[in-house]
């Protein structure tokens, strides 16, 4: 009697930096999603009175005004909040619609080859070649400010890198056996792709979407800070510490505290990113 060797993949370790990270990315899920429930003050109501308080942990804090107030006397607390809803929705549908976009690109390119590979090709070569941050500038500059619009903007950043792996993956795929094997059947190049191409390069493209998000954070704040992003009366992390520059001496807490906001959840996004590529890829195990 012949025995078998049963492998079995050993249970998914968490280190506490990943589980820290997984926790804070959470929290700030949590807040996006609770924000209207919970919300200490309008974040648009000024105070005069109570302008430049200080945080509740310093001398003459109040814990009406947890994290202080700005110099229009508005809660720090409630405007942090706002703006992380912001910035979330912003980065998240950008990099979806990124990763859609550039996907679709690259499944197209590799369809038909041709004329249309060589035209993507080109374009992947100009989008990688091109700052994107030069661009982002001159149509956030010519074109305005709407949320609809820096939306779009976030979009097309790093569509090139979707478009590169999806484009290179099936190609490769088509000269494996199972994709051979469909297309001998008489399957449509629409099954071929959409049901079994795309499932099996999803992985590759999932790790690409984690590690795209933080980088679409840090342009979105890049273009806040610089006044060309989200428009009062509405709030960004990036404004926030924009706005805050101008009153480190008296007020350091309007900048830091948001720039802290940024650099923990950027950091805890890329974390999580590199830890999910190890898990996704199986040359790791």
């Amino acid at each position: 009697m012949s025995t078998q060797e049963i492998t079995t993949r050993p249970p998914i370790r968490v280190p506490l930096v990943i589980g820290l990270s997984f926790a804070w990315l959470v929290l700030m899920v949590v807040i996006a999603v609770t924000l209207d429930l919970w919300q200490p003050h309008d974040f648009q109501a000024m105070n005069l009175r109570t302008r430049f308080a200080p945080p509740v942990w310093m001398e003459g804090g109040s814990w009406s005004n947890i994290f202080g107030t700005d110099n229009l006397g508005r809660d720090v607390l409630s405007r942090l909040v706002v703006s992380i809803r912001i910035s979330l929705m912003v980065a998240l549908l950008g990099t979806l619609i990124g990763a859609v976009l550039g996907t679709l690109i690259g499944l197209l390119a590799a369809r038909f080859g041709g004329i249309i590979d060589d035209l993507v090709m080109v374009g992947i070569d100009y989008q990688a070649a091109l700052p994107f941050m030069i661009l982002a500038l001159a149509v956030v500059a010519f074109a305005g400010n709407s949320l609809t619009l820096f939306i779009l903007l976030m979009g097309l950043y790093g569509w090139e890198r979707y478009a590169r792996i999806a484009r290179g993956l099936a190609l490769s795929a088509m000269t494996q056996g199972y994709a051979v094997a469909v297309k001998t059947l008489g399957a449509s190049p629409l099954r071929i792709y959409g049901r079994h191409i795309l499932p099996n390069i999803a992985n590759a493209l999932i790790v690409n979407m984690t590690l795209n998000f933080p980088q679409t954070i840090m342009l979105k704040t890049s273009l806040s800070f610089l006044g060309l992003g989200i428009q009062p009366p509405m709030t960004s992390l990036g404004n926030m510490v924009g706005f805050g520059r101008d009153f480190l001496l008296n007020a350091w807490w309007l900048a830091t505290i948001p720039a802290l906001v940024i650099f923990v959840t950027t950091l805890a996004f890329a974390l999580v990113g590199d830890w999910v590529r190890d898990q996704l890829d199986p040359t790791s195990r």
